[in-house]
């Protein structure tokens, strides 16, 4: 592809500012739906606390990536695997959530900087990362069933009904828009339907007038507790499928790109994000990535220049500093955000599909096998009824009634033990 301005090229400040608010438009959702989750699950309740603290680790990483680290037009937003592992250790108290996040972001850090990480590669074949690519989507399904038909001052059905439609208006949308108009429909679709669900059901409650326009967030640094085995493995194997994702993200536009030194790249790429998540343990949040649709946003747009997420980067620093702003962003009904991140999951199910297709890696009944058995395993505990789940001990719980773990290592046992010969063949 023919770009208008290269990795390195600086756009004149008009366009810079133009192409900045694009990437702001793609940034801003993924922060407010997944935040928007885990904050919601605070022991202190504080929602405007939690995203701001994320909006500003957001922008850090964000700028040192472009700048310093892999040098790439990429997103940073919360990592969606890490969700999973913060949501399944709840029960072990958000200290030992924060330990786990600083322990997985240095052991990433350490990994990437001293080139070890090449060593685990050769784990994560082809159906490996497929599986790891569905099993985000398919364990966050219990997560999006609360969301759209949470009952608060809404009945239960009228959220589901309400869901329902915004749904199908989404992926018709997303069939017939083209160009930047469909790499921001998630941005289009909170904001309308947020606005539409305003309008029916007149539940729209602003942020409170004591709410500062310009404050820092309260707490910047976080509790931290020893965490429990199974809580911190749990997380060591979130770890894992996050260097996958960003491993895939920094190579799928370097590729586009055509970039030099792309194992340097890589490397500065994932040990900034290791940082980033041992910051994020120590803030409180939920760690950040890379995410894999910029190559979209880079097509749609035609500019490649790294530069041009410097505005974003400092434009999502000025919402982390805004309180009021962060209130009303924050305000999103639940059964938008669940809608959204359907939305969000199903392109991450895309990318399985078109992984293994890639790779041939849907060859015979037994590749079958290996794939499917996994998701359906993962899926089975992740709806795993709370009254069994509390049955586990609390130390166990993490393992045990995590259907991402479940399914990980399930399918690293059937690919590299059970079919090992077969799969070489």
């Amino acid at each position: 592809m023919d770009f208008t301005y290269g990795i390195d090229d600086k756009p004149d400040l008009g366009k810079l500012l133009l192409f900045g608010l694009q990437w702001l438009a793609v940034s801003i959702p993924a922060i407010l739906i997944i935040g928007g989750v885990v904050a919601a699950f605070q022991p202190d309740g504080s929602v405007i606390t939690y995203l701001q603290k994320l909006f500003l680790l957001i922008a850090l990483v964000l700028l040192v990536q472009v700048l310093w680290g892999h040098k790439l037009p990429l997103v940073v937003g919360p990592a969606t695997v890490l969700l999973i592992g913060v949501l399944a250790s709840m029960s072990q108290g958000v200290g030992a959530i924060n330990s786990s996040l600083v322990i997985g972001g240095v052991v990433l850090a350490v990994l990437a900087a001293t080139g070890l990480f090449k060593y685990l590669k050769p784990l994560f074949t082809p159906r490996v990362i497929v599986v790891i690519l569905m099993l985000i989507a398919f364990t966050l399904a219990p997560v999006i069933l609360d969301l759209v038909t949470g009952e608060g001052a809404v009945p239960a059905v009228y959220n589901f009904v309400f869901a329902l439609v915004l749904a199908v208006v989404v992926f018709v949308a997303n069939g017939l828009l083209k160009g930047i108009w469909k790499s921001t429909l998630a941005m289009w679709a909170l904001l309308l339907g947020s606005l539409a669900y305003f309008a029916l059901f007149g539940t729209f409650t602003p942020p409170t007038p004591e709410t500062a326009i310009l404050a820092l967030p309260g707490d910047l640094i976080a509790p931290l507790a020893a965490p429990e085995a199974s809580v911190l493995i749990a997380f060591l194997i979130c770890f894992l499928a996050l260097a996958i994702n960003e491993l895939g993200s920094i190579q799928s536009v370097g590729s586009l790109l055509k970039a030099d030194e792309m194992d340097t790249r890589v490397n500065r790429g994932m040990t900034v994000t290791g940082v980033g998540n041992a910051l994020s343990g120590f803030a409180g949040v939920i760690g950040p990535v890379d995410f894999s649709l910029s190559p979209g946003v880079i097509a749609a747009t035609g500019c490649a220049s790294r530069f041009a997420l410097v505005p974003a980067a400092l434009a999502l620093m000025a919402v982390g500093l805004s309180p009021l702003l962060i209130g009303y962003l924050g305000s999103i009904p639940s059964p938008v955000i669940g809608v959204v991140l359907t939305y969000v999951m199903t392109a991450q199910i895309a990318a399985g599909f078109m992984l293994g297709e890639e790779s041939s890696a849907f060859r015979s009944f037994d590749d079958g096998v290996i794939i499917g058995t996994p998701l359906l395993v993962g899926t089975v505990v992740a709806f795993m009824p709370a009254a069994l789940a509390s049955q586990f001990s609390a130390a166990t719980r993490p393992l045990l009634a995590n259907g991402f773990v479940a399914g990980v290592v399930l399918v690293l046992i059937l690919e590299h033990l059970v079919y090992r010969k077969k799969t070489q063949q």
